[in-house]
């Protein structure tokens, strides 16, 4: 089934994702994870070395159920699940949320103010709103969410769904229909130094994938930002 997971299935995701030297990077070091969900990738980062790992999410089941995870795997002492804090980050990860965010705009801003200067932030999502199941629930076939209009998928939701949302960003989650060239705009345009920015092509369509077929080519977007060690923002809102 497409977006399954499967291709972490026996493979941790966050080395998958962010290489093998993310927990050597993480350990000793304060973490959050922004959009932890269940906690399953906070923990891990935990159990591999480092001294504090917080979990923010704004959905309170979801957080229950990540601190009866780290309860079990038994790092409840390393690990904090919040909707919020006030304490700031060597690193800052994000995994499969930018899509989903009401406002992306603010919640980078809101990652930038988590970091310690000289901080990064990782980030990975996918897959953006021009891949094949870019629609996530809505791609019931390949490129579905495209062919038909936001209110006719609404309408067909709601014989599955009775949450009574009524656009995409009100169904479970949400999804802010984020291309690759939206996001690449709004991390060049922010407080950020850019240390990489890449595309993972969908696998079967590597050989298409350039920098003209893109948008439907790509199946994950991933970068590294650093927030400077010199504060030299001029008073620019991020």
């Amino acid at each position: 089934m497409h977006l399954s997971g499967d291709a972490y299935c026996g493979r941790s995701k966050l080395q998958t994702l962010f290489g093998k030297g993310l927990f050597q990077q993480a350990k000793g070091r304060v973490v959050i994870d922004f959009g932890c969900g269940e906690g399953l990738e906070a923990i891990e980062i935990a159990q591999n070395g480092a001294q504090k790992v917080i979990g923010i999410d704004i959905r309170e089941a979801v957080l229950r159920r990540a601190n009866a995870n780290a309860i079990e795997a038994g790092v409840a002492t390393l690990c904090q699940f919040e909707r919020s804090t006030n304490e700031r980050a060597d690193i800052v990860i994000s995994i499969d949320s930018f899509e989903h965010f009401a406002d992306p705009r603010q919640a980078l801003r809101t990652m930038y103010d988590l970091l310690k200067p000289g901080g990064i932030l990782m980030v990975s999502f996918g897959p953006p709103w021009y891949h094949p199941y870019g629609g996530h629930l809505f791609s019931v076939f390949p490129w579905a969410h495209l062919l038909f209009s936001e209110p006719a998928l609404i309408r067909w939701r709601s014989d599955i769904r009775s949450d009574g949302a009524r656009c995409f960003g009100e169904v479970a989650g949400g999804l802010n229909q984020m291309t690759v060239r939206e996001f690449e705009q709004l991390v060049r345009d922010r407080r950020f130094q850019v240390q990489s920015l890449s595309m993972v092509p969908i696998r079967r369509l590597a050989f298409l994938h350039n920098r003209l077929t893109r948008e439907f080519t790509t199946s994950i977007v991933r970068c590294e930002l650093q927030r400077p060690i010199r504060n030299n923002e001029n008073n620019q809102t991020p």
